[in-house]
């Protein structure tokens, strides 16, 4: 078997395996509690936003900004940096089935839950 090239989704790790180097703009951003490590052009799965799909979003929490060997790091936040980002869609991820039982006792419980998020599209990346 050979040497299978890994599955690349992000157009910096596309130029990489085919000889160019392209200098891409990282963002460390913070939303719905969780931190996330962006470029422009990615497409991230966040929690849920309470705006529509098409509408742009501003994310002012950037923890960090990496351009090429310049690195900017906040306490906490980087003062004027901001990502832009436009709302591709809302939606409900894969059902998870959670099953409570006691052995002996006749109690089973069934219970499901999907887990809604916004799938964004990240445009710009500014400092």
């Amino acid at each position: 078997m050979g040497c299978k090239r890994p599955r690349v989704d992000r157009p910096r790790q596309r130029a990489r395996y085919e000889g160019v180097e392209i200098k891409f703009m990282n963002a460390i951003i913070v939303t719905g509690g969780k931190q996330y490590k962006v470029a422009e052009g990615d497409v991230v799965y966040i929690e849920k936003l309470d705006q529509e799909a098409g509408d742009t979003v501003k994310f002012d929490r950037v923890l960090a900004v990496i351009d090429g060997e310049n690195a900017t790091f906040g306490t906490p936040v980087v003062e004027g940096a901001s990502v832009e980002a436009k709302i591709v869609k809302n939606g409900k991820g894969k059902k998870i089935r959670i099953f409570k039982y006691n052995p002996k006792k006749g109690y089973r419980k069934r219970q499901g839950h999907r887990q809604p998020y916004t799938k964004v599209e990240i445009t710009k990346v500014s400092v």
